[in-house]
């Protein structure tokens, strides 16, 4: 709005500011807002913005701080900052949109092995507990009913323990460098899930790396920094080879095909925009593709499950209720 620097960043401390009734009883500042106050303190004593930030590396990523100083050399920042809440706001908007549709199918299965846990641990056992006092021969579901139902029940604590401690160890195995490389390559093998996650990776490389390089960045250093903002280990990988053959000489679409990781169709396009010198927007044109291939899948993995789930579900209580009706139904017909 042609507001200067500093009294930009004094207008928006204030406004993060914003105490609430309590806080302004206790002259309380938020965390934010004080940060926000030394950036000014120090862009108001001759400082950079950018190194002004980078002072703060918990609350400003190496990716802001980047473009943020690219900004400033070029006196672009305006359009740079900009450039920055839209790459933000999207990957944030795509990744909710995922986790928002992946949540009903996510709780309808926590719910229905809840269910059917309680079934086996509580509810079974009373009802099969008066076919075996009869002492009568019992079809062969109700025997495995009556077996499941027996185990679940003495070593419920011992699953529910098992599950907990499993979990914990793979998160634990999943901090160190090498169980996270295992562990991110065996999630791109991992049929509906890992070619959605892989295209949202792509999606979030490719923007990034476009914004960079349109920030007017060099292209190792945007490497560099998009590099760490990729969260899946194999993916990065990749792109410090992509980074490592482009400093030897290589253009980025051939380097790019080298890997075998990438798809053809983002090979051509940069391609296409290395000899146009557009390579800034094939980027920029790959993330909105792959952006919109995310969405679709999420619908149609979300469209797939919730069936699938409640399929499953109704085979099991079915079975269940089989299991107990079977001995009634023989016992009525020997009366």
């Amino acid at each position: 709005a042609g507001m200067p620097l500093v009294p930009a960043l004094t207008a928006l401390a204030e406004q993060l500011q914003s105490p609430t009734k309590a806080q302004a009883k206790s002259q309380a500042k938020k965390p934010l807002a004080a940060v926000m106050e030394q950036v000014r303190d120090e862009v108001n004593e001759g400082g950079s913005l950018a190194e002004a930030l980078r002072k703060h590396p918990g609350l400003f990523a190496p990716l802001f701080i980047s473009m943020v100083s690219a900004g400033e050399s070029s006196g672009a920042l305006e359009e740079v900052l900009a450039r920055v809440a839209d790459i933000l706001e999207k990957r944030v908007q795509l990744a909710d949109k995922v986790k928002a549709a992946l949540a009903y199918p996510a709780m309808m299965t926590f719910v229905a092995v809840g269910v059917v846990l309680f079934l086996l641990s509580y509810v079974v056992p009373g009802i099969t507990k008066l076919f075996v006092e009869m002492h009568r021969a019992l079809p062969a579901p109700t025997q495995f009913l009556i077996a499941v139902s027996e185990f679940t029940k003495s070593y419920l604590v011992f699953i529910v323990g098992g599950v907990a401690a499993l979990t914990i160890a793979l998160a634990a195995f999943y901090k160190s460098s090498e169980g996270k490389a295992r562990l991110d390559r065996v999630i791109l093998r991992v049929p509906l899930f890992g070619p959605l996650l892989f295209r949202l990776e792509l999606a979030r490389l490719t923007r990034t790396l476009g914004a960079l390089l349109k920030s007017g960045l060099p292209v190792l250093t945007a490497m560099e920094i998009t590099q760490r903002v990729i969260q899946n280990s194999q993916i990065a990988q990749a792109l410090g080879t992509i980074r490592d053959s482009v400093h030897k000489g290589d253009n980025i679409a051939e380097a790019v095909r080298t890997t075998g990781m990438f798809p053809p169709v983002v090979y051509h396009l940069l391609a296409t925009g290395q000899l146009s010198g557009t390579m800034e927007d094939s980027l920029l044109d790959i993330a909105e593709m792959y952006d919109a291939e995310v969405q679709t899948a999420v619908r149609t993995l979300t469209a797939l499950l919730e069936p699938v789930i409640l399929l499953v579900m109704g085979a099991v209580v079915a079975f269940i209720v089989l299991a107990i009706l079977l001995p009634i139904f023989e016992i009525n017909q020997t009366l």
